[in-house]
Parts: structure tokens; sequence; C-alpha cells
């Protein structure tokens, strides 16, 4: 028999099994929450999501007042065409992704003269906008909103759009963004559905 006792070397002593389990778990949620951020950071933003609204198939609610370059607009006054009730902030992230897109649409349909674009400011100082129009380009007209006009259409967010049918309707509710496409896509369905 050896008098020697064991060191603390010569002994190896597995963790216990709880701690590999721990760490085990600790380390699948890392990589699944990493790659769910991946993701989410590199996906396309949502656009063209159509979403409920009480208004759709009843008569629009007014949009009019003073538009930012000082003059006014009356959406009454475009009976007989598309009108795109768009609102927007400019520290609305989506609303700067989507601006290139109501461009297009506003240049090609205000040629057409089939529609017409209105942005109305959501909860943002005008300057702030005239800036950013400044920046990104876009001629088309946008409403200064005390709030009233936001109430009167149910807008709980930036950006959300409402497509009006030329008979003065709410066709459909969408946010998240939208694009040229999506929206002609939605006026090409309707007339084809009216038969025209």
């Amino acid at each position: 028999m050896s008098d020697e006792t064991p060191t603390p070397e010569d002994e190896t002593v597995d963790a216990p099994p709880r701690r590999r389990t721990i760490l085990l778990v600790t380390v699948v949620v890392a990589v699944i929450v990493a790659g769910f951020v991946g993701v989410l950071a590199t996906r396309a933003p949502s656009t063209d999501k159509s979403a409920t609204s009480a208004l759709i198939g009843k008569t629009a609610p007014q949009v009019a007042g003073k538009t930012l370059d000082g003059g006014t607009f009356n959406a009454d006054h475009q009976l007989g065409r598309w009108v795109v009730v768009n609102f927007f902030a400019t520290w609305c992230r989506p609303c700067v992704v989507e601006h290139p897109q109501l461009d297009a649409f506003q240049k090609e349909h205000a040629a057409a003269g089939d529609a017409v674009l209105v942005s109305v400011l959501y909860d943002d100082d005008p300057d702030s906008a005239k800036q950013f129009f400044e920046d990104h380009g876009g001629d088309w007209p946008v409403v200064m909103d005390d709030g009233s006009i936001a109430t009167e259409y149910g807008v709980t967010g930036v950006p959300e759009t409402y497509l009006v049918a030329p008979g003065g309707r709410v066709l459909k509710r969408l946010t998240g963004g939208v694009t040229k496409e999506g929206l002609e896509n939605l006026m090409a369905q309707y007339e084809e559905a009216v038969g025209g």
C-alpha cells in the first residue's frame, strides 16, 4: 500500500451534469437568437401589407388643408381619379424607404392624369418635412395635419396608406410601406373587377 495521497493534478474532475446541460442550452439559445437577428436584419421590409379598416368600402374622410408649399389641397376635387393618401413622418424609417416608390408612382400617374398622391404629415415638424422633400425629391401635395385627418382615418402609426377608388370610396389600407407596383396592381385588380 502506498502512503502517497493523490494530488489535484492526478485527478480529473468532470463538470457536474447540470452545469453541462445549462451550458449546452445557453449555447443553443445564443445560436438561435443570433440566427433570428440575422434574418430580421437582412430581410426586405414588409411592404404593400393590407390591413383591416372600418373605412374600407366607405366614402373616404376628407383630406383637405394647407400644404407644405403654402398652397392648399382638397381630395374632394379629385373625384374621378385614384387618390393615394399617405400618412408619413420624416423620423419614420419605413417612410424614408418607401419614398422613392411614391415618387415613381406620382411621376407616372401625374403624367397620365389618372391618379393623385397626397401625403399627410403625421406628428412631425413642417420644417423637417420641407427639408426632407428638398433632400429626397418628390413633387406632390403634403397636407399639414393637426391630428384630425389621422383621427378620421384611424391611423395608428406610420407609414399608412389608403387607396381611394375614383368614386371616392376607400379600397385598401396598407401598412409598413408601399411600392409603385403594389399600388398599381391593386388599381388594376379593382378596374378588372368593376369591368373598366
